[in-house]
C-alpha cells in the first residue's frame, strides 16, 4: 500500500463527501461548516473553491449533466456557475433540529441520504431515497447521526452507519430499492476506534469505512472480517473515494472540527485532503438518474 500524502493543506472544519468525477478528473469535496466545495484535479492538481449561501451536505453528478446535492431539509439542484443551490424534495423542512448528512447514488441511479440531530443526542434521523423520476421516501428511522452509505456491487445491500452509536448496518436492497434484513456488519468497540464515519466499496466488494476521532480507515470484506488498517497523521477521517482513470487511488477527507489550539497544533494537515494508492481499484461512481448499462 502506497504512502499517505496530503494533497491539499487546507484546514476544513468538516470535510466531507469526496465525488470523484470521471468526466472532469477531479475530486469534488464539502465542507460542511464553512458551506464551501472544493475541486481537486487529479492530473493536474489544480484547485479550486466555492462558498454557497448555506451548506451543501453532500454531492452528486446527474446523468444529463450538472450536479445535485443535499442541503438542510433535504435535496437540491447545484449550480456552480452561479454559485446557488435550488431545493426541491424537502422531507424534514418542518424538523428545524435535524439536517440532512451523508449521500450517496446507489447503482440504479437513486440518490440515498441521511439526516440527523444536530445536537447529536435524538434518535430522530432517517435514511431517505430520492428516485429519478424526484419522488423520495423514508425507507429507515431510529438514526442519531446517519452516515456513510455505500452499496455492495451488485446493488442488493446497502451498508448505512449510526456514528454515535459506533453501529455500521448491513440492508438487503431488492431492484425497487425496498430494504429488509437490517442488522449489524460491523460494531466499533475500542476507544481508539473512533466512531464510524463515511465508507466506500472497492472492486472486491470489500468496504472501506473512515474512523472519526480514530486517525485511520478500515477495510472490512463481505462478511465484516478486518483485512487492512490504513493510519492517517490526522484523528477526525470522514469519508473516502477512488479516483483515476483506473479507480487506483484513495482519496481521504478529513475534519478539523472540535480540536482545540492544541490539538490542531499537533496535527497541522487536520481539514487536509489525501490520497494514497491502496493497492486495490474501486468501484465506479454511479450517476444520479443513470441505470445501470
Amino acid at each position: 500500500m502506497g504512502d499517505v500524502q496530503a494533497v491539499w493543506e487546507i484546514p476544513a472544519i468538516l470535510g466531507e463527501g469526496p465525488l470523484w468525477s470521471a468526466d472532469e478528473d477531479a475530486v469534488y469535496w464539502v465542507d460542511i461548516f464553512s458551506s464551501k466545495v472544493h475541486r481537486y484535479g487529479h492530473s493536474d492538481g489544480r484547485k479550486t473553491t466555492w462558498t454557497f449561501a448555506a451548506p451543501i451536505t453532500s454531492l452528486a453528478e446527474v446523468a444529463g449533466g450538472g450536479f445535485i446535492g443535499t442541503v438542510h431539509d433535504g435535496y437540491a439542484w447545484v449550480n456552480f456557475d452561479i454559485i446557488s443551490t435550488e431545493p426541491f424534495a424537502l422531507p424534514e423542512a418542518d424538523m428545524p433540529g435535524n439536517r440532512f448528512n451523508d449521500g450517496k447514488i446507489d447503482g440504479m441511479g437513486r440518490y440515498w441520504a441521511g439526516t440527523m440531530d444536530i445536537e447529536q443526542v435524538a434518535e430522530s434521523g432517517s435514511l431517505y431515497c430520492l428516485d429519478p423520476d424526484l419522488s423520495w421516501r423514508r425507507c429507515d428511522s431510529g438514526y442519531i447521526i446517519c452516515n456513510g452509505p455505500t452499496f455492495s456491487l451488485d446493488n442488493s445491500i446497502i451498508y448505512h452507519t449510526d456514528s454515535i452509536k459506533r453501529a455500521i448496518y448491513a440492508l438487503d436492497m431488492d431492484a425497487a430499492g425496498e430494504l429488509s434484513d437490517k442488522r449489524v456488519f460491523t460494531q466499533f468497540t475500542q476507544d481508539d476506534e473512533g466512531v464510524p464515519d463515511g465508507m466506500t466499496i472497492d472492486s472486491e466488494d470489500c468496504v472501506w469505512v473512515a474512523h472519526f476521532g480514530g486517525a485511520r480507515i478500515t477495510r472490512y470484506s463481505p462478511t465484516g472480517e478486518i483485512l487492512t488498517v490504513l493510519p492517517l497523521p490526522v484523528p477526525n477521517i470522514t469519508s473516502c473515494v477512488f479516483a483515476g482513470a483506473d479507480l487506483d487511488t484513495l482519496y481521504i477527507t478529513t475534519a478539523s472540527t472540535g480540536m482545540d489550539e492544541a490539538e490542531k497544533a499537533n496535527y497541522p494537515l487536520a481539514g487536509s485532503l489525501f490520497r494514497c494508492a491502496p493497492g486495490v481499484k474501486g468501484a465506479a461512481t454511479r450517476k444520479f438518474g443513470k441505470l445501470p448499462d
